[in-house]
C-alpha cells in the first residue's frame, strides 16, 4: 500500500472505499447530537476543590510556592505563564517567576534548579518550555528533585504511572485523562487510539488508560495508516502538532475525541485562530463527545500542575 502525507493518512485505499462502503447506510441513518468536553468547567471544579486544600494548609502555616523557569523571550510561553499565575492566584498558590537570559549555560541553569531544590520556600518547580538548542530539557528535568516536579517529568515520576501509581503525573496527560472520565465512559476494556507517541502526553496516557483496564494502540509517525486504527477505537486522543490530522471520516459514529494539539493557523481572509489537531467541525458530525479548542484540555492541564504542585507541599 502506497504511504501519503503526514502517517500514510490516505482516504483513497481500497480497504477505505470499502469500509465507507459498508457503513455508508448505517453513517447517513446515525445522526449523532455532539456534546463538547467543557475543560473550563472542568478545570473550575477541580480549582475550587484544590482551594479548600490550599487554604488548609496555609492556616497551618505552610503556603505551596511554584516556581516557573523561562529562558529566553518567547511570547507563547509568556502568554503560558501570564494563565498559570492566574489561576494559581485564584486559589493562593503563590507563583513566582524566575527568567532566566537565553545565554545560559546548560550547567548554570542546573546549579539554580538545584539551588531551588532545596529551598524550603519553593514547593514545586515547572520548565516553560521550549528552551534554548543548546540546553538539553531532558536533563534540566533530570536535575529537579522528584518531590517538586509538578509537571511529573522526572524518571521516577514516570516509573510510577508505568507501575500504575502516579503521585504527580504529566498535567497535560493526567488533564486528557481526567476530560475523559468526565464523560462518565467506563474504561474497561474500551478501545483507545493514541496519535501522537511523545514522552509528556502519548506514551503517559497510554500508561494511564492500560492501568485502567483499557486496549491502547498508540500510533507515530511510521505507522502506515491512522485511519486504519481510528476507525476502529472508541476514543481517540491526538497530540501531534498538525493542525485538521484527524478528520471526520478518520473516525467511529459515537466515538470520543480528545484534542490536546495547539495550533495557530490564519484562514483565508487572513485571521489567525488557535486549532486542534482534529478538524472539529467533521469530527462533531460523527463523535458523541469532543473536546474544542481552545478551552478543552488546555485549562484542564494548568488545574493539574496546580493539583500537582499541592501535592507537592504535602510530601
Amino acid at each position: 500500500m502506497p504511504v501519503s502525507g503526514w502517517f500514510g493518512c490516505q482516504r483513497h485505499t481500497l480497504w477505505r472505499r470499502e469500509y465507507v462502503f459498508l457503513f455508508a447506510t448505517e453513517r447517513c441513518e446515525m445522526k449523532f447530537e455532539h456534546k463538547e468536553i467543557n475543560g473550563r468547567d472542568a478545570a473550575d471544579k477541580t480549582l475550587s476543590a484544590l482551594k479548600e486544600e490550599v487554604d488548609s494548609i496555609r492556616g497551618r502555616g505552610w503556603q505551596p510556592s511554584l516556581a516557573s523557569i523561562t529562558v529566553g523571550d518567547v511570547d507563547e510561553v509568556a502568554l503560558y505563564v501570564r494563565n498559570q499565575k492566574r489561576f494559581a492566584a485564584k486559589i493562593g498558590i503563590e507563583f513566582e517567576e524566575r527568567q532566566f537570559a537565553s545565554s545560559i549555560s546548560e550547567a548554570e541553569l542546573q546549579a539554580a534548579i538545584a539551588t531551588m531544590n532545596v529551598d524550603p520556600r519553593v514547593t514545586g518547580i515547572i520548565i516553560q518550555r521550549p528552551v534554548p538548542d543548546h540546553i538539553s530539557i531532558r536533563s534540566l528535568q533530570e536535575t529537579i528533585h522528584p518531590f517538586k516536579d509538578v509537571e511529573g517529568m522526572h524518571p521516577s515520576s514516570i516509573g510510577k504511572i508505568v507501575y500504575g501509581s502516579p503521585e504527580m503525573g504529566p498535567c497535560t496527560a493526567m488533564a486528557a485523562v481526567h476530560l475523559l472520565k468526565s464523560t462518565g465512559v467506563d474504561l474497561e476494556g474500551l478501545e483507545v487510539c493514541v496519535v501522537g507517541h511523545s514522552e509528556i502526553v502519548g506514551k503517559p496516557i497510554a500508561f494511564l488508560l492500560m492501568a485502567e483496564g483499557a486496549t491502547v494502540t498508540v500510533c507515530h509517525h511510521m505507522t502506515r495508516s491512522v485511519a486504519n486504527h481510528s476507525l476502529k477505537a472508541d476514543v481517540v486522543f491526538v497530540a501531534v502538532g498538525q493542525p485538521g490530522l484527524i478528520t471526520g471520516d478518520m473516525i467511529k459514529p459515537g466515538s470520543i475525541i480528545i484534542d490536546i494539539g495547539i495550533n495557530q493557523v490564519t484562514d483565508p481572509d487572513g485571521k489567525t485562530k488557535v486549532v486542534g489537531d482534529a478538524d472539529f467541525e467533521s469530527c462533531a458530525e460523527v463523535a458523541d463527545w469532543i473536546t474544542p479548542v481552545p478551552g478543552g484540555v488546555g485549562p484542564m492541564t494548568i488545574a493539574m500542575l496546580l493539583k500537582n504542585t499541592l501535592q507537592a507541599a504535602r510530601a
